[in-house]
């Protein structure tokens, strides 16, 4: 059994492929990768310009996700058009369109949810997002279950980034200088992704989700995302083998996936050492790092990247076209 399929067997967390390529698609990749514990695919403007410039779970897996326009970002009734058209042309159970967590993304997400449309949330960095994330897609179920809608057809993933606050927060501290400061790097990223895990529960935990339950909604699993470690110095696995655990996800890229298999370290580890995490967050903010401010600075920065990466998928594809009209 590899370790992929132990995620998701032993330990209740479902392991995707944070990639797409046409190539994966026609050369068998994606299958193979399937049978050794796949279990969905993500992907966003950036994957698909690497893309194209080279080149079974009761229905809570298979997956695959596409963003709508990063350009839409702060249009909530653009991202609402947009992604209802996207679930329309495409028309697959498997579906999952990917609204980034800004403030317009989330009035957009309530929208979809209340369609009955599956959503991945993504580019979440912050607690008070996420937590505002996860109000929008119960609100959603609950005025798709007022309009008589099956809560059993809706899926969603709450996409929230690891690696990239560590890079944020890194930075900061460095900038602080002090040895208290220095002894907090690489700390940030995981603590509040478990501290958000924690959130998730409270939430499930709750009347409100209960009265959803029984009319067979599903829950809005935490996908960590980013999960690559960015700094040499981190140990590569580490994104996966500390928050590990029961009704996650965890995109990788192949990289992470062959890390993970040759020396990985599998353990329930998502909702260990939870006070530890909120130590590491209270030691924060008392020297200064302002999480809220970290959250918004990298949601700036990811619409920001995400545009550039689709506006350059635009001017490949409009080259690509001109040439083949010339033959």
């Amino acid at each position: 059994m590899t370790k992929l399929e132990q995620l998701c067997s032993q330990y209740g967390q479902s392991p995707w492929l944070d990639n797409l390529t046409r190539g994966y698609l026609r050369d068998g990749t994606l299958l193979r990768m399937t049978h050794a514990g796949i279990r969905g695919v993500t992907a966003n403007p950036t994957i698909f310009a690497r893309a194209i410039e080279g080149s079974a779970s009761k229905g809570n897996d298979g997956f695959v996700s596409i963003e709508v326009a990063p350009e839409l970002a702060d249009d909530s009734t653009g991202t609402v058009v947009a992604a209802r058209r996207l679930h329309q042309r495409i028309g697959q159970p498997n579906l999952f369109v990917k609204i980034p967590a800004t403030a317009a993304g989330v009035d957009a997400i309530r929208a979809m949810t209340a369609e009955g449309r599956s959503i991945n949330v993504t580019l979440i960095f912050s607690l008070a997002r996420y937590a505002e994330v996860i109000d929008a897609y119960l609100a959603g179920l609950e005025a798709f279950a007022d309009a008589s809608g099956d809560l059993s057809k809706v899926r969603s993933v709450a996409s929230f980034f690891v690696s990239r606050v560590d890079t944020e927060v890194d930075r900061r501290l460095d900038t602080i200088g002090t040895a208290e400061a220095n002894a907090l790097r690489g700390a940030a990223g995981i603590a509040q992704a478990k501290i958000a895990y924690q959130l998730f529960g409270e939430r499930l935990a709750g009347e409100r989700w209960r009265r959803l339950a029984v009319q067979d909604a599903r829950p809005q699993r935490p996908l960590w995302a980013s999960t690559s470690t960015k700094d040499p110095a981190y140990r590569d696995t580490r994104y996966v083998e500390s928050l590990i655990g029961p009704d996650t996800v965890n995109t990788l890229p192949e990289a992470t996936i062959a890390a993970l298999e040759d020396h990985g370290v599998l353990g329930r580890t998502v909702d260990a050492d939870v006070g530890a995490a909120h130590t590491v967050m209270g030691k924060l903010s008392a020297i200064g790092i302002d999480m809220d401010d970290v959250g918004l600075t990298l949601e700036e920065e990811g619409v920001a990247s995400f545009h550039e990466s689709f506006q350059g998928v635009l001017e490949t594809l409009d080259v690509k076209a001109r040439r083949l009209a010339v033959r």
